[in-house]
């Protein structure tokens, strides 16, 4: 008899968010990959085209099946929301974020079981930098996750210690499963092309976020402008229509308009680009949530320069600079960094030997165990 682990794909088939559609595919291709003896992985995708169904077999090789529901991604978030009939079903359901049927059920005896990822805790946190509707959907989601969900998975400990502030019911089912960088992610062959492409610089100081004050982009402005150090400045995963506000806070920050660029989200291949040619990444955000750009620098040995926060120490332990949120103190830390080839070099190094903990693989594995183990 063969086992499904069935998991919501609605990201990959219907992206809203860059990142979560990035874990579920690669979690997704992963635990293809991964499957013990006797196992086989199904996706599940919200009411897409044909054609569209098809590009998602084809992104994730190997998976068994996927089931298309009827509703529409939107239709189907908002029945999921009320707990209202999805034609989704039971078995054994993982899901990389909220998004999944959360309803009464029996494990014990039908062998149903629902799993599902908290990736950051915005809509509590920082409510007033989300939509009305996002933080409402989230926390509604949470809630029914405490009452139906057989466990929650969290990337890292301090989460698992911060959702007992927002839901401690579920804190005795939460799992720590970290993600990662991209399967393969590495910088391009063609690294020199792209970044012409994207008309940015070589050798720059890069940050990621927009004007959400969460993102911590001022402080990271006003640090680079304190350092002493004329360098380019990237800041990457602006959201459209942000770049002139971004700008406008490197300006009143203290860095010079001539070195300041600023690009939103980009593919893969780009980002890995991008990463190539940063000298280090400066990573100002207190937020808690997983620190994407952060593991991705890790993994290319980019040199880390991060805010002190529960989520940086645990993430980056050894791997990089861990400093004080003062941008005097970011300042020094960055011109040391950055003051000789051989402090470079060695926190480059640092960064890479980190990186190499973060794996796909080693997130899917626990992911099955984690299954098994219910």
């Amino acid at each position: 008899m063969v086992a499904t682990l069935r998991v919501m794909l609605d990201q990959v088939a219907s992206p809203s968010d860059a990142d979560l559609a990035l874990a579920s595919r690669e979690l997704t291709r992963a635990l293809v990959i991964g499957a013990p003896t006797g196992c086989e992985v199904e996706g599940i995708v919200p009411g897409v085209s044909a054609a569209r169904v098809d590009e998602v077999a084809a992104e994730i090789p190997g998976i068994a099946r996927l089931h298309k529901v009827a509703l529409a991604r939107r239709e189907l978030s908002a029945a999921l929301q009320l707990g209202v009939a999805t034609g989704i079903g039971g078995g054994m359901l993982h899901s990389p974020s909220l998004f999944a049927p959360l309803v009464k059920h029996d494990r014990v005896h039908d062998n149903d079981q629902t799993v599902v990822t908290l990736w950051d805790f915005r809509a509590w946190e920082t409510p007033d930098e989300l939509s009305r509707t996002a933080v409402g959907w989230q926390r509604a989601m949470l809630k029914r996750a405490a009452k139906h969900a057989d466990a929650i998975v969290v990337p890292t400990h301090s989460m698992a210690e911060a959702l007992e502030e927002v839901a401690p019911r579920l804190t005795d089912r939460a799992r720590v499963i970290a993600g990662a960088a991209p399967l393969g992610f590495a910088v391009p062959s063609d690294e020199v092309g792209r970044r012409r492409v994207l008309d940015v610089p070589e050798g720059f100081v890069l940050l990621s976020g927009g004007v959400a004050g969460s993102d911590g982009l001022a402080l990271g402005f006003t640090a680079i402008a304190r350092s002493g150090l004329d360098v380019p400045v990237l800041v990457i995963d602006a959201a459209e229509g942000e770049e002139p506000a971004v700008a406008e806070l490197a300006s009143a920050s203290g860095v010079p308009e001539r070195n300041l660029h600023v690009r939103g989200g980009l593919d893969t291949a780009d980002r890995a680009a991008v990463f190539g040619a940063a000298v280090a990444l400066l990573a100002p955000s207190t937020r808690v949530g997983f620190p994407w750009r952060v593991v991705e620098a890790l993994a290319l040995g980019v040199p880390v320069i991060a805010v002190d926060s529960r989520v940086h120490r645990e993430t980056i332990v050894d791997g990089g600079l861990i400093v004080e949120p003062d941008a005097d103190a970011l300042g020094v830390a960055l011109a040391s960094a950055l003051g000789s080839t051989a402090a470079a070099d060695r926190l480059g190094v640092l960064s890479g030997d980190r990186g190499r903990a973060f794996s796909w693989r080693a997130a899917a594995d626990r992911v099955w165990q984690l299954h098994a183990d219910l």
